[in-house]
């Protein structure tokens, strides 16, 4: 298993990611696909220790009931040119009020984690294994000038 950047830290990636949508894995520790869970919530229950994902194509709204039951929800990004994923990671944090590990996983790049974490995400699954070097990532901007997750107050409210 690689290793991710979780609270711009490294650390031992204690999940995988599961894509099958029919069958179900055979032990806990799977972030699995939102269409698995739903189809089979109870025998995934058993299993303990079970994520969810979802595609870029899939409401979070459809977590709404159960969302605080997850200790991690991630996003995947299907090409790192997709943005519905920062908008679903506000959507998670200021709008359904999830409090857990919101990871991004699929194809995002370096570029982009400052980004995601200004929209709620506060662990990712690069692609690449140069996490050192992509931990300046956070520290690309000294500051910013719209309200997000990470700064309520817009620039001109803060002066």
């Amino acid at each position: 298993m690689h290793n991710i950047i979780k609270d711009q830290k490294i650390c031992a990636n204690e999940w995988q990611v599961w894509r099958d949508t029919e069958e179900l894995p055979k032990t806990g520790g799977y972030i699995v696909p939102l269409s698995l869970w739903q189809n089979n919530k109870d025998s995934l229950k058993a299993l303990g220790n079970i994520a969810v994902f979802l595609a870029n194509d899939e409401s979070p709204k459809a977590l709404a009931a159960e969302i605080q039951d997850f200790d991690v929800i991630a996003v995947d990004f299907p090409k790192f040119a997709d943005g519905r994923g920062f908008s679903y990671g506000r959507e998670l944090r200021e709008q359904l009020g999830y409090q857990g590990e919101l990871r991004a996983i699929g194809d995002f790049i370096r570029d982009q984690l400052y980004f995601l974490s200004r929209c709620g995400f506060n662990s990712f699954a690069l692609e690449n294994n140069d996490l050192e070097e992509s931990l300046a990532s956070f520290q690309d901007f000294s500051e910013s000038y719209q309200p997000s997750i990470d700064q309520r107050l817009p620039l001109f409210r803060r002066r």
